[in-house]
């Protein structure tokens, strides 16, 4: 071989190791150019997850400030209420609606003005009469509570179930309907319409309405809301009896601390006012601690 050749072999071999070298270079930067990528995307990856966690944290927390927030109130606005006595409020608004009367009665007589009179003026005449007809019958109630007789105490107690009835309207148009759909269609019942065009029911076997001699209301079954409100109804009514009872009997079986029936009446009277006052002082002379 001549060195000719050799040069141009040697030549040869240097750009081929060249090119290799170009080529892992290039290699290895499209590489890191792929590595620099995915770092790069993990990187905003986790940036934005964290971020995520970071706005829940949040929204939990403000969750939890605005439920203890609204546990705090409902737990002053309970103690509030367990703390007011109802009965009290109520009897300091009775008294001062009454000193108000009292003082607005005294003012308008220190004047020379008729106090009815202008206290009418804050009414009208509806409402005049509605109130009126309030106290009067406020005033038969109270004249009526006494035990008079056996009929009147019948009757009392016939006004109030009458007064606690809960009638179902509903139901009651229900069967109505049915019970006329179903005499129309047996023909004993015919819809005649007027010349107003009302409709009207005609009987024409005089079988449909209710006489002396019906029976037809026997067949009727009450559902379980009624018959659960009489059977409520009857044990009320039993444990008043029974509760009657009892009290007559524990007046039997009391001490006899009176002479007569008048000297009952007046220590009777004094335990209504003073037994709140003595009923530690009298425990205590019955436990033989009382010093």
């Amino acid at each position: 071989m001549s060195p000719k050749d050799t040069t141009r072999e040697d030549a040869a071999v240097a750009a081929a190791d060249k090119e290799h070298t170009n080529r892992h270079s290039a290699n290895a930067l499209e590489s890191a150019a792929d590595g620099e990528t995915a770092a790069e995307t993990g990187e905003n990856d986790a940036v934005a997850s964290a971020r995520q966690r970071l706005e829940r944290f949040k929204a939990l927390q403000a969750r939890a400030k605005t439920a203890a927030e609204r546990n705090l109130k409902e737990t002053a606005a309970e103690s509030q209420r367990l703390a007011t006595d109802p009965s009290l409020m109520s009897s300091l608004s009775r008294k001062h609606a009454f000193a108000s009367h009292n003082l607005l009665k005294a003012d308008t007589e220190a004047a020379g003005e008729d106090f009815e009179r202008k206290r009418a003026w804050d009414w009208t005449v509806e409402e005049s009469e509605k109130w009126d007809r309030r106290m009067e019958k406020k005033q038969r109630h109270r004249d009526d509570v006494a035990f008079q007789d056996y009929t009147q105490d019948a009757r009392k107690v016939y006004k109030r179930q009458m007064r606690e009835i809960q009638p179902n309207l509903e139901a009651y148009e229900k069967d109505k309907m049915a019970a006329i759909e179903k005499a129309a269609a047996n023909g004993d019942l015919e819809i005649v319409e007027t010349n107003d065009g009302e409709m009207i029911a005609v009987d024409k076997s005089g079988t449909f309405y209710s006489t002396a001699d019906t029976i037809g209301f026997t067949d009727n079954k009450p559902d379980r809301a009624a018959v659960d409100r009489l059977v409520a109804d009857l044990r009320k009514a039993e444990e008043v009896r029974l509760k009657k009872r009892k009290d007559r009997r524990g007046e039997e079986d009391a001490d006899v601390t009176y002479i007569n029936e008048k000297n009952k009446q007046f220590n009777q009277k004094l335990a209504r006012f003073y037994n709140k006052y003595t009923t530690e002082i009298r425990d205590s002379f019955e436990r033989g601690t009382m010093i």
